[in-house]
């Protein structure tokens, strides 16, 4: 009972320091919780209501990580929501059920107009889920994600080669505990990325190690939208 109590208690101590990463224009709206689902991602974000987002972190193997790491994963995820790409309430598989169910029943009752639309509603939610589950885009934004994840890590006073560093090591972990071929393939796609990143930045000598004033970053960053 004892160390089940200390557990709940380091976990509650977990989300509230995971709060305190978020960015200001964030806590109002932006809530963290462990997650429930049975072998749910490591972590991920929900929309729970109009404007209102839950992030939802996988404790157990969260502990796995070294703090650098975890804060590092953890502003990938705020990035996903910063960039509005985490999924959002999915009208599209009950519109094709609809949809399908609506061109069988017209197929029998022969009527072509309704016919069209039925088809048409298969259509454009059919094309929204291809969208959605398309694997280069989402790649794309992870790895986008990933650089922006760089960028709130120096806003919170990390250098570049240490938010490099930590979130390049997390993805490395990541790929040595992911069992699945096409999800490892993801993160080795992720990490590969983030070394031509860091390469990049390791070019901007008179940007490299220093700790810029909050201010000038947020401005140098919104003009160029380069993580400093």
């Amino acid at each position: 009972m004892t160390s089940y109590a200390t557990t709940a208690r380091a976990d509650l101590s977990e989300l509230r320091r995971l709060k305190t990463l978020l960015p200001p224009e964030l806590k109002s709206w932006v809530t963290i919780e462990a997650a429930t689902a049975v072998n749910p991602p490591l972590v991920t974000s929900e929309e729970i209501g109009k404007d209102q987002v839950e992030v939802q972190v996988d404790l157990a193997k969260w502990d796995q990580f070294a703090l650098d790491q975890r804060n590092l994963l953890f502003w990938h995820e705020v990035a996903r929501i910063q960039n509005d790409t985490i999924p959002k309430d999915g009208w599209e598989m009950a519109a094709l059920a609809i949809g399908l169910g609506g061109a069988v029943g017209e197929l029998w009752v022969q009527d072509g107009l309704l016919l069209i639309l039925a088809l048409s509603l298969c259509g454009v939610s059919g094309w929204r889920l291809y969208q959605r589950n398309n694997g280069m885009k989402t790649l794309q934004e992870a790895i986008e994600a990933d650089e922006k994840a760089i960028a709130l890590a120096t806003r919170f006073g990390y250098t570049l080669p240490n938010a490099y560093k930590s979130l390049g090591s997390a993805l490395k972990l990541l790929i040595e505990q992911t069992p699945k071929k096409r999800n490892r393939r993801r993160f080795e796609s992720r990490l590969d990325a983030l070394k031509k990143s860091a390469a990049k930045a390791k070019a901007r000598p008179s940007l490299e190690g220093r700790r810029i004033p909050t201010r000038i970053k947020g401005l140098l960053t919104c003009a160029c939208g380069l993580p400093l």
